[in-house]
């Protein structure tokens, strides 16, 4: 066992040796030589600088070679960043969407009757967000043309600027959002602002009504959630009081319950009912 191991020990260090002297080598073939019997024209043309014209810097590390360019033009860096803010819009698009729209209630509203039934899985999760999304472009039809008409249209025929643009497409939307947002939620963020007393409604910045608006939808929505669940609650009491008085302890009640569910609420069409009233809240 000794003799094995001293074997693999001295091929170890043969190895670090080998590696060793690999290191020493390519640090030396690499390393660039400075100083002494060089040029100054023929080092100017290995830096590879350029005019003085050319905004840039140019040079060598090494064998390696490196350009840097901020680029001549004075209008390369601005519109450098109007595509960053452009992307940057892109991606906070979902989220966007999510938090300033009717989207955040849908959806929470839904969950809740897929619980209240006791069906798991179904509707799936991609079939309740469609039915958001499409329920939220139809509630917000009147802002979006609102946003076209007065933002996106005169900013393309280049009649207004970006900041204008920016400006005009926010207005639609807080008016949205604070009719929709409760005033004690406003007020909470307001004096978490240190925000005393406005003049107007529009001297409330965005970030204030926005965290607002979020809040007072989830609130809406759990209360709609609460009276949603009151008829099924009824129905698994039902089930259950009915199974212990048969003796029937060990059997669970949502198996029993889950067809009597589903058959009320098909006889009171409720899709239909829930849809409809849910929309009605926006207006």
């Amino acid at each position: 066992m000794n003799t094995f191991v001293k074997k693999h020990l001295r091929s170890m260090r043969g190895i670090i040796r080998i590696l060793f002297v690999i290191c020493i080598l390519t640090f030396i073939f690499a390393t660039p030589v400075y100083g002494l019997g060089v040029d100054n024209n023929t080092a100017e043309e290995n830096t590879g600088m350029n005019d003085a014209s050319d905004v840039g810097l140019n040079g060598n590390i090494g064998p390696f070679q490196f350009n840097l360019d901020t680029g001549s033009e004075s209008g390369a860096l601005a519109s450098t960043l109007q595509i960053l803010v452009v992307l940057t819009l892109i991606s906070l698009a979902p989220s966007i969407i999510i938090m300033v729209t009717s989207f955040t209630r849908i959806l929470v509203v839904l969950h809740f009757v897929r619980s209240a039934l006791g069906t798991q899985t179904t509707p799936p999760n991609q079939v309740l967000i469609g039915l958001a999304l499409f329920l939220t472009f139809f509630i917000m039809s009147p802002v979006f043309t609102q946003i076209n008409n007065d933002a996106i249209k005169p900013l393309s025929a280049g009649e207004i600027t970006q900041e204008e643009a920016i400006t005009a497409g926010m207005a639609p939307l807080r008016d949205f959002m604070l009719e929709q947002v409760k005033p004690k939620d406003l007020k909470l963020f307001m004096d978490i602002a240190e925000i005393g007393t406005v003049e107007s409604l529009d001297k409330i910045p965005a970030t204030v009504i926005i965290p607002a608006f979020i809040i007072s939808e989830l609130r809406i929505a759990f209360i709609i959630g609460f009276v949603i669940y009151i008829p099924f609650i009824v129905i698994d009491m039902v089930v259950a009081s009915t199974l212990m008085s048969m003796g029937m302890m060990m059997l669970p009640p949502t198996t029993i319950s889950m067809p009597f569910k589903i058959l009320l609420f098909i006889l009171a069409d409720g899709w239909g009912l829930i849809i409809g009233e849910l929309v009605k809240t926006f207006y």
